[in-house]
């Protein structure tokens, strides 16, 4: 018999809390693996979302409403069909939480043993108020500087939360440890002319992914030159048209990820992914597109089968996904399933740029701003060309030099030599 811990997913790069809108089942219900468990909301996505098993439902950890962070625990299933199940299992957990804390002071041996901290003291933590603290790096030692409200004077999720919320102490408790620390600057005071304001969970889990990125790829970035005047003067010669039969614009995005495919197809490597020891080749290319939401940060929604599109293919499916994130509309498998990823920064004016690889991604391609520039042609004379640089990211772990050069000149060759109007 066993308790399948089911948690709040994340569905997109950067967002870090989801909305319960609606249980479909209750505690004691019977669930079939895939049958859907609940529906969630966020500021760009709405979504279903499907058991990962077949039970019994045990807990329902938050009501419809509430507000949880990704990775948190939000119910149980139990695997055995004739578990007896309480109906009381469908209180909120800060309920819950206080509710078992109440027997602790005249039975402490029964709920939560008692945690003695550096200085000697002793204490009772729930394991609820354990984990966060493990979580978040604050030692048992610390938490003696939280006034609990729970009974007994014990601390509650919220007051941890509330804790961390407003900045919790720089200086370790007199006698106690500290915990490690990763950089080495020194911590500000309010002493100083400076303002401290604590990060959002948006900034905090982009913050996290970011490092996470890095400790685990080792970022490798090969840069070119693409001279673009040959698309620029068809691009000009056919984008009224296309927008007329499509009703969308027809942009330098859509060029490059057609290219990029093209590539992904001559270099399967640069599409796979490491898993411990094992390389995962993936068999479909799915091509995420960095967007970025006014507001809510990034997000990359991701063309499924992009191998199997046309130019005119890949515009139509960009366009969709652009249309569904400005009107926050995009699914959770929208964003999903990606194996390889392209960000544009021109459009900032930005002329080249070394983005972070989307894990467990091995790779993701950057292009910058079109600039006129004089260049020097291969009769060495002198002409202005519309120049384009592109960078290509990669992991070194699984693709060499070689290879990311190969795959980077392949995406450029296709760019200076392609005609869209065959490809439309």
């Amino acid at each position: 018999m066993a308790r399948i811990e089911i948690v709040m997913p994340q569905m997109g790069e950067s967002i870090t809390t989801g909305t319960i809108t609606k249980w479909t089942k209750n505690v004691g219900d019977t669930i079939e693996i895939d049958e859907i468990l609940l529906e969630i909301s966020t500021d760009k996505v709405e979504s279903e979302i499907p058991s990962p098993t077949e039970g019994k439902i045990a807990e329902l950890l938050y009501p419809e409403g509430e507000t949880i962070d990704v990775g948190k625990v939000i119910a149980y299933i139990e695997d055995d069909m004739s578990a007896d199940i309480s109906a009381d299992s469908a209180a909120p957990a800060d309920k819950k939480e206080e509710a078992k804390s109440k027997p602790v002071a005249e039975a402490p041996k029964e709920t939560a043993p008692a945690e003695e901290d550096t200085s000697g003291e002793r204490r009772f933590y729930t394991p609820l108020v354990k984990k966060l603290a493990k979580d978040a790096g604050v030692a048992l030692s610390e938490l003696k500087s939280i006034t609990g409200s729970g009974a007994g004077g014990r601390v509650n999720r919220a007051d941890f939360e509330k804790y961390l919320s407003g900045g919790r102490s720089k200086a370790s408790p007199s006698g106690s440890s500290s915990s490690v620390q990763l950089s080495t600057v020194p911590a500000f005071t309010s002493s100083e002319n400076v303002e401290i304001v604590p990060m959002d969970n948006m900034r905090k889990m982009i913050a996290k992914n970011m490092q996470s990125s890095k400790l685990t790829s080792p970022h490798v970035n090969s840069i070119v030159d693409i001279d673009m005047t040959n698309l620029v003067n068809i691009r000009n010669e056919i984008k009224g048209p296309f927008k007329a039969e499509e009703g969308f614009n027809l942009t330098y995005s859509h060029f490059v990820m057609y290219a990029l495919v093209q590539a992904l197809k001559e270099f399967p490597t640069v599409n796979a992914s490491i898993d411990g020891d094992n390389i995962v080749y993936k068999k479909d290319i799915n091509l995420g597109c960095a967007v970025a939401v006014p507001g809510n940060g990034l997000i990359v929604p991701v063309i499924k089968g992009a191998d199997n599109l046309n130019l005119t293919g890949i515009a139509r499916q960009l366009n969709e996904l652009a249309l569904k994130a400005r009107n926050k509309k995009l699914t959770m498998d929208d964003l999903s399933k990606g194996t390889y990823t392209f960000t544009n920064n021109g459009s900032f004016g930005v002329l080249a740029a070394t983005p972070v690889i989307l894990q467990p991604q091995v790779g993701i391609f950057c292009v910058g701003a079109i600039k006129k520039s004089v260049e020097v042609m291969p009769d060495n004379s002198l002409a202005i060309r519309d120049i384009m640089y592109a960078t290509h990211t990669y992991d070194h772990r699984l693709i060499d030099g070689e290879v990311g050069s190969k795959f980077l000149m392949h995406v450029k060759n296709t760019l200076e030599t392609m005609d869209p109007r065959d490809l439309l």
